[in-house]
């Protein structure tokens, strides 16, 4: 049985000025600190050296980066890699001699305390792939965003279109805005991320779009906004629930999942829940403000099927 505009629980869309003024707030507070502090780009982005070392017994992780920081290595990020026993380091760009190589002199420096040390693998990135890798990461985005746009024009109604478009760049501003002001490290695994966020907060939005849809056809004598409120009400406890067990399972990779996936991990887990905010409070709003109603998504009648209704009911 379908809610009426008397038992829906929460009134979503009443409260849509406040939320939007909070999601107004977050955005500016991510764009200026993109454009004040900008982000702060791995290896992967801004090239350096990341050499693993293996050793015969659980590595100190914090002696290690102690030795290479106090040897000419500020910048380097240490890390247990697979085990306790395994060990990755990151370097940023750093200028070889002939004499004795990058990966060579950190061999060294480890071995310096009578450890046994094997070097297990070492990989340059040059500062050019790395922006190169910056300008196609963007191009991504901007791509998949544009994508996105077309299909739910085509599947749904073009407002529909950019509330949804509106709620993936509130979602993914806000996500880099928070890598940004809290100096995390962006990488290829948080990008990656943040491609996963806009495919999770896109299907969100797209159930719920499709619930709307569906009850300006049934509910015709509501007005708009109390159609969104119910159809929101209804997929509530689908969408509360899908986003609780998804940030379970990020949590839970987060804790035991290591520092290597970290980054990718918050991203994540920040994206559903913005992503399930703005789903509902960004992407509908939007439609809503934009003047969608039951004009634009009801069947148009055909003069035929209107002459045999009225034959049917005589």
């Amino acid at each position: 049985m379908l809610l009426t505009r008397f038992d829906y629980k929460f009134d979503f869309m009443g409260k849509r000025h406040i939320a939007l003024l909070l999601s107004g707030i977050l955005m500016a507070v991510s764009l200026g600190s993109l454009f004040v502090q900008g982000l702060v780009f791995g290896i992967d982005f801004t090239g350096g050296t990341l050499v693993e070392v293996g050793y015969s017994q659980p590595a100190d992780i914090e002696d290690i980066r102690k030795t290479l920081h106090e040897n000419g290595f500020p910048d380097a990020v240490v890390q247990h890699f697979g085990s306790s026993k395994e060990v990755l380091i990151r370097l940023g760009v750093h200028e070889e001699s002939k004499e004795e190589p990058l990966s060579s002199k950190i061999l060294r420096l480890l071995q310096q305390g009578g450890e046994k040390v094997d070097m297990r693998r070492v990989e340059y990135v040059g500062p050019q792939i790395g922006k190169e890798l910056v300008e196609k990461g963007g191009l991504a985005v901007i791509y998949t965003l544009i994508g996105i746009l077309i299909y739910v024009g085509f599947r749904f109604e073009y407002r529909f279109a950019i509330g949804a478009v509106a709620a993936l760049v509130h979602d993914t501003v806000i996500v880099v805005g928070f890598f940004s002001l809290f100096r995390l490290e962006f990488d290829l695994t948080v990008l990656a991320a943040l491609l996963a966020v806009i495919g999770y907060s896109l299907n969100d939005t797209i159930v719920v779009f499709d619930r709307i849809r569906e009850n300006f056809v049934k509910l015709r004598k509501q007005a708009s906004i109390n159609v969104m409120n119910i159809s929101i009400n209804q997929m509530l406890g689908r969408t509360v629930m899908t986003s609780v067990t998804t940030a379970l399972v990020l949590i839970i990779l987060f804790i035991f999942g290591g520092e290597l996936i970290h980054g990718f991990s918050t991203a994540l887990l920040l994206g559903v829940i913005i992503g399930t905010y703005s789903s509902i409070y960004i992407a509908s709003a939007s439609a809503l403000g934009l003047g969608v109603s039951k004009v634009d998504l009801m069947p148009v009648e055909k003069e035929g099927e209107e002459k045999n209704t009225e034959g049917f009911k005589w």
